[in-house]
């Protein structure tokens, strides 16, 4: 088995939003991931849309005065695939962390995958809270797709293909419907794929909230989970990280 990881982009920000309590410049990537199973590949999110690649300034102007997307290079998810040597039709599953613009905008676009979402998160995406709302991008989700609904804690670590090999974690706090990944690779070990339950590695060492979330309790809770499951080996990949970005391996190369 195999994990690549891809970016999609930069979000050009502020620290604040990451880390509450801070301040300061914090360019940040957008990234995603393709794990190659013997059963097929897997994609565990798939970054911005190709509008918003094409032309972010398209955006919503509250996006861009935040975030100000950019940077694409090849990262569009059908560039990274074509350039990997993988069609779109072999994708087997596409796992949706949550269904924020910049990692849910490849649904739709694998006609033999199964869409694999916490029930939770797609429900609020359509009747999102206002202060989340123009994060979720409707033509993003809102797609006849094969979706397979996960159900909060009662699927808790949901085994994708039976193997042990690929987990999924009901990680709720950044979304009511929020989930991660943990890949238990042969050389590298675990790695637990944090996506937006934990932003940075000081979200995690130092219990820190970022500026917004939608259950701090639950974004706490998830924390505490990661950290048990970092003492007992698994390499944690943090969300949006610039600093910890430095040391992660991407595409072309990878871990096994």
């Amino acid at each position: 088995m195999k994990l690549y990881v891809l970016q999609c982009g930069v979000l050009y920000s502020d620290k604040s939003v990451f880390v509450s309590g801070s301040a300061g410049k914090f360019d940040v990537p957008v990234p995603y991931f393709l794990i190659e199973h013997e059963k097929g590949y897997v994609l565990f999110d798939s970054g911005h849309n190709q509008t918003t690649v094409n032309n972010p300034q398209t955006l919503p102007q509250a996006i861009l005065d935040s975030f100000r997307p950019a940077d694409f290079g090849d990262g569009y998810v059908l560039d990274a695939l074509k350039k990997a040597g993988v069609k779109p039709e072999e994708i087997v599953y596409h796992v949706c962390s949550h269904l924020h613009f910049d990692h849910a905008g490849g649904i739709g676009l694998f006609p033999n995958a199964t869409y694999v979402v916490q029930r939770q998160e797609l429900h609020y995406a359509y009747v999102p809270d206002p202060f989340i709302k123009l994060v979720y991008f409707r033509e993003d989700f809102d797609k006849d797709v094969n979706w397979l609904f996960l159900d909060g804690w009662n699927d808790n670590r949901h085994d994708l293909f039976g193997d042990g090999k690929i987990i999924i974690y009901y990680t709720p706090g950044h979304t009511p419907g929020h989930q991660s990944m943990l890949v238990n690779l042969e050389e590298d070990g675990p790695m637990l794929l944090t996506q937006d339950a934990c932003f940075t590695e000081e979200n995690l060492n130092e219990l820190k909230l970022p500026g917004t979330v939608a259950n701090s309790s639950a974004y706490i809770k998830t924390l505490m989970t990661f950290k048990d499951l970092q003492k007992r080996g698994a390499k944690i990949v943090v969300g949006h990280d610039c600093n910890a970005w430095l040391s992660i391996k991407k595409f072309p190369d990878f871990y096994r």
